[in-house]
């Protein structure tokens, strides 16, 4: 006969097999079962059998564990250090071979529903009908309105060991199936939730329960409260408590925090950022008047150099790494893309050697000791690095923002020259310069968010209406080449101006530095002068008019 078929209890009776008075279940139809040794007694007056748990009709165990449950003593998880009382006030019992958790619906006052967890083993199965289940461990709170604070946990033993660690100061409670069933679980739990001043869901520091902290607010964001888990302490309630940090999770509780949706800070998260300790500059310019709007840079900033063509912007972005080198232990990396490795590299050990090298009137040759000693100097220590800017095919957007990402990541370079992005578009290759240049600069400013660098890229500007930079004429935002992607993305724009064409040496050979944008201090405009010495091949700073009133 299928023992699974549907028949009506008529009475209880004792047990032949164990003893028990009252355990044996009889019914209708003829057979019987204790609840006590799972005896069974076919309808037929067939020999009884004793079958295991996990073969009985669903109906028989159902009943076997709410007479378990009624008849349980207390007992605690030992290797979880909850104790008898408060694994008692959620209804767990044990068996020899399992812990089993009650769960109600809003109706029946005994459970309706069991789930079993086999000790030494994480995985779950549940008798009865979980449908309807309320919030585990809602049993024992009736609805109404006036209550403080509920904390929901993601799991069952979460809620016992968070309520063992509150004092039972709190009502608490678990989700049914973890962090996925949240929705479902708020909503059927709705009324009950609802009659709190406050819902604290203290969720795994994880990734999915953040997810349902998330879920959660979509049905009660006004009301609903976070405690923020320290992951180093424990990912939730039940490490808190085995890792002996009862009274931080208690503090947590008491001081959970507004719901805020993604991307809005709360008070408390306002004033952590604020007191956070954050980076210092990373370093700063070789000229007074420039760090004094600047005041240097930092970590993450993206700073644009533009001017005209052949108005020494490769010259000051030399003087500026060499200065870097010199007052820091920051590792630089270089792109010079209209220009060969060497003539790159001559130009750091012209700084350093005060001269020319490259030039044919230079004092110091290729190959004698001075030479070799300025390579030694420049790039011994492995602190400056030059990429060679040499492509195949001509340089894409993609294969120069790799290989800026390398020097970030392979080569922990904390400052990074690019000299030009304007070659990129210069071919043709792309056909829109527009949209080459947003690329390039949405892509270079990621890249500085993500890796932490100072990228200094240096940018070509248009021709101004009327007189030519090379003549003197005034930078301005608006003569970035392409759209308006570089001012924007920038955190600092520096326009450098010099009339090459201008009769009187002196004016002939100063460049003037122009701050355009400045997102830091928000400063902008002259910031100073710098004077090229042809001999040296060196820039330093220059008073226009402290010089006039030395001539005169």
């Amino acid at each position: 006969m299928d023992t699974r078929t549907e028949s009506t209890a008529t009475h209880k009776g004792p047990c032949e097999e164990c003893g028990s008075s009252d355990g044996n279940q009889h019914y209708d139809d003829g057979h019987a079962y204790c609840f006590v040794c799972n005896r069974y007694t076919p309808p037929t007056g067939d020999k009884p059998v004793t079958k295991p748990v996990d073969l009985q009709p669903d109906s028989h165990r159902l009943e076997r564990y709410r007479q378990l449950w009624q008849n349980r003593t207390k007992t605690g998880l030992p290797e979880r250090v909850i104790t008898p009382d408060h694994a008692d006030h959620f209804g767990l019992f044990e068996t020899s071979t399992e812990y089993v958790l009650p769960y109600f619906n809003s109706v029946d006052p005994e459970p309706c529903a069991f789930k079993i967890r086999r000790k030494n083993e994480k995985a779950f199965s549940t008798v009865g009908d979980m449908k309807e289940v309320m919030l585990f461990g809602s049993q024992k709170v009736g609805s109404g309105t006036g209550k403080q604070r509920v904390v929901v946990t993601e799991g069952e033993f979460d809620a016992m060991a968070a309520r063992q660690m509150l004092s039972g100061g709190m009502t608490v409670v678990s989700l049914t199936k973890g962090a996925h069933s949240v929705k479902k679980d708020f909503k059927n739990s709705y009324d009950w939730l609802d009659g709190f001043d406050e819902i604290i869901v203290c969720f795994d520091a994880d990734e999915a329960g953040q997810r349902a902290v998330s879920d959660a607010a979509d049905i009660f964001g006004g009301k609903l409260k976070v405690v923020k888990l320290d992951p180093s302490k424990g990912k939730d309630a039940c490490d808190y408590l085995k890792n002996k940090q009862g009274a931080v999770f208690k503090d947590l509780c008491f001081a959970a925090s507004p719901f805020t949706p993604s991307g809005v800070l709360s008070k408390d998260e306002l004033w952590e950022r604020l007191t956070r300790e954050r980076p210092e500059s990373l370093g700063n310019y070789p000229w007074n008047d420039l760090n004094k709007l600047t005041y240097g840079f930092r970590p993450t900033e993206l700073v644009t150099i533009c001017a005209g063509s052949g108005l020494g912007k490769s010259s000051i972005l030399r003087e500026i790494v060499m200065h870097i080198k010199n007052t820091t232990d920051n590792k630089i990396g270089v792109l010079f893309m209209e220009e060969a490795v060497e003539r790159t590299a001559e130009g750091f050990m012209g700084i350093d050697l005060d001269t020319p090298v490259h030039l044919p009137t230079s004092y110091v040759k290729r190959g004698d000791e001075d030479y070799t000693k300025s390579f030694d100097r420049v790039f011994g220590d492995g602190q400056l690095s030059i990429m060679d800017a040499s492509f195949d095919t001509g340089a894409t957007v993609d294969q120069v923002v790799s290989r800026v990402r390398f020097m970030a990541k392979a080569l922990d370079c904390k400052i990074i020259v690019l000299d030009h992005i304007s070659i990129l578009v210069s071919g043709g290759q792309y056909g829109d310069e527009r949209r080459a240049l947003d690329e390039i600069m949405t892509k270079l400013r990621t890249l500085t968010q993500d890796t932490g660098i100072v990228l200094f890229a240096v940018s070509h500007l248009k021709r101004p209406d009327g007189k030519g930079h090379e003549e003197g004429a005034a930078t301005s935002v608006a003569q970035l080449r392409g759209s308006a992607s570089i001012a924007q993305l920038s955190d600092f724009v520096i326009g450098l101006e010099r009339n090459g064409q201008a009769e009187d040496e002196t004016e002939r050979n100063t460049t003037h530095i122009r701050v355009l944008k400045n997102r830091f201090s928000g400063i902008t405009g002259p910031a100073g002068h710098l004077l090229y010495d042809a001999e040296t091949g060196r820039l330093q700073s220059h008073d226009p008019q402290e010089a006039e009133e030395e001539v005169l």
